[in-house]
């Protein structure tokens, strides 16, 4: 189970880069620190992370980092000089705690604390150093554990009933205690005490007195606030161990509280009736004074809401004329594109091909990885012929194979060798050779291979962008030809141990994906598909590319076998 939490933390830390990213900003020296902005959650015993990060991205591999609780001298890890120091750091936790390192030059850092004890629960700070220039943020780790199941047993009979212990240990941090009848009903009186040992753990001593005999079984349960788990145990009182009470005393009983009630009924009518008429006569003078004073805020607010809306008009045009001719990370584009539900074409796949069940993922079909003569492709299931949407591409080994995505037309060639083209109906970006670029050349380099690629297609505008998913960078842009129709998601694989798997966005805001038959588009317009399958491919001439790019140049003699 730890080694289970272990690895999801892990593969969580690419998301926690993405959504705690702000805009860069400020001089190359000067940095904030930002920790989670909610508690983090450990099991005793468990292993768990207490990551932080840099704004704006930058590697922190030289730095010094140091996580400490209450004091700066109660350090729980320094990481200074490229490794860890030990002087400072608390007896506690030598030994038991790690450095996280496979994201420290994109700007996070997580110290892993091992076999998590009750006296790591509280607050920690973390501090990140570079040359004179520090800054520090805090966050919280709630430790919490499930003890052993509560013991219930009765200790004796008591004036007016039977009195019931119930016993519980290895709890933290202190745990709820409810006493609950057969029918489900709490006792609400029960007197409980609880102490810690060593290790911090909670023990519970939870005593009621069971007056009713109609009762039967009572039950004790011992409550987790912060995981929310519960154990629980019941007893059977037999009838015999209640004491016999005396009529008269019942009768007696009853008699006082009916008359009690009877008096706090007549004294709460009196109060009830005198301010109600001091309420109303307050109420009318409320209701004359504010008829005034509303009377002249709705003219004032009218007038103020003309205003404000004549100025949004005017901001909203300017917006979005700008926002057309602006080249905005994945994220922001995101907002004005529909995630669509993109299922490959069994039929229009390669023989060498190999496409999953769930229709979302293709590689090669044999362990021979493809060929440097051959070309294997497939194709979405549904055309898209109008509207504005994107979907996502993971590429699994992207540096070391050779693969292409993108769209092309219905009637482009697919047989047999062919080139990739917007002259031949294609528009794709991939890796040719060694070369991560599109088709044809355009002679700009690229920082890094991405491993996710969002493809954004606006037919309303004619254009195909892609970003690189992992940072939110565009990488490149095409013009589509004004007569390219409908077209088709393409996907190409043409050698290495390669697979394009198409998956929902991470990071930024949360899509839901769209299903394919019923598919809006942006604010002004649908997305529409053309509703058929094909087996085979798409294809007119296209336009050139018609964005700068940071890809590397390459062109068609790339794709020679």
């Amino acid at each position: 189970m730890e080694d289970c939490c272990w690895g999801s933390l892990l593969s969580h830390l690419p998301s926690l880069l993405l959504l705690f990213q702000l805009p860069a900003g400020g001089s190359a020296e000067e940095f904030m620190v930002i920790g989670p902005s909610e508690p983090i959650v450990a099991v005793l015993g468990a292993d768990i992370m207490l990551p932080c990060h840099v704004s704006p991205v930058m590697d922190v591999e030289n730095m010094e980092l140091r996580w400490f609780r209450s004091k700066f001298s109660e350090a729980v890890f320094i990481y200074q000089n490229q490794r860890e120091q030990t002087e400072e750091q608390l007896a506690q936790y030598r030994g038991r705690t790690s450095l996280v390192k496979d994201f420290l030059t994109q700007g996070v850092a997580a110290v892993s604390i091992h076999n998590v004890q009750a006296f790591d629960n509280g607050l920690y700070t973390c501090f990140f150093r570079k040359g004179i220039f520090y800054e520090e943020a805090g966050l919280e780790l709630k430790v919490a554990g499930v003890g052993s199941v509560p013991q219930v047993h009765i200790t004796g009979p008591e004036e007016d009933g039977v009195r019931v212990v119930c016993m519980a240990s290895g709890w933290f941090p202190k745990p709820q205690v409810q006493w609950r009848a057969l029918s489900g009903e709490k006792f609400l009186t029960f007197s409980e005490t609880q102490a810690q040992d060593a290790g911090g753990l909670f023990t519970i001593k939870a005593t009621l007195v069971v007056k009713d005999s109609s009762y039967g079984n009572v039950t004790c349960s011992v409550l987790n606030p912060i995981l929310g788990q519960e154990k629980a145990m019941s007893i059977f009182i037999p009838e015999p161990f209640f004491p016999q009470s005396s009529p008269w005393k019942l009768a007696f009983m009853v008699i006082l509280t009916v008359l009690m009630l009877l008096l706090l009924g007549a004294v709460f009518y009196i109060t009830r009736e005198h301010t109600a008429r001091l309420k109303e006569m307050q109420e009318w003078e409320k209701l004359h004074r504010e008829k005034e004073e509303d009377q002249q805020i709705k003219e004032e607010a009218l007038k103020a809401r003309d205003e404000l809306q004549a100025e949004l008009d005017w901001r909203k045009s300017a917006y979005l004329a700008a926002l057309k001719k602006a080249k905005l990370y994945a994220d922001w584009r995101k907002e004005k594109f529909q995630a669509l539900t993109v299922k490959l074409d069994p039929e229009s796949a390669n023989e060498s091909l190999a496409v999953s069940d769930d229709k979302t993922s293709v590689t090669f079909k044999h362990s021979s990885n493809g060929s440097e003569y051959g070309v294997y492709s497939v194709l979405g299931h549904e055309g898209i012929t109008s509207g504005c949407c994107y979907w996502e591409v993971e590429i699994r080994n992207a540096e070391r194979s050779e693969w292409a995505l993108g769209v092309c037309r219905r009637d482009v060639e697919r047989k047999g060798w062919y080139q990739e083209s917007p002259e031949k109906g294609f528009w794709v970006v991939g890796m040719y050779g060694n070369t991560f670029c599109s088709l044809p050349a355009n002679g700009e380099h690229i920082v890094s291979i991405p491993r996710r690629v969002g493809v954004f297609l606006d037919l309303k505008e004619g254009d195909v962008s892609f970003y690189n998913m992992t940072d939110g960078s565009h990488v490149f842009s095409f013009s589509l030809a004004s007569s390219s129709g409908t077209v088709f998601p393409y996907f190409r694989l043409r050698s290495g141990d390669v697979s394009l798997t198409i998956s929902s966005g991470v990071g930024g805001p949360v899509q839901t994906p769209v299903p394919v038959n019923n598919l809006p588009c942006s604010s002004e317009e649908p997305v529409i598909l053309s509703g058929q399958g094909l087996s085979s491919g798409c294809g007119v001439d296209g336009d050139l590319p018609g964005a700068e790019s940071p890809l590397l140049p390459c062109g068609p003699e790339a794709m020679s076998p």
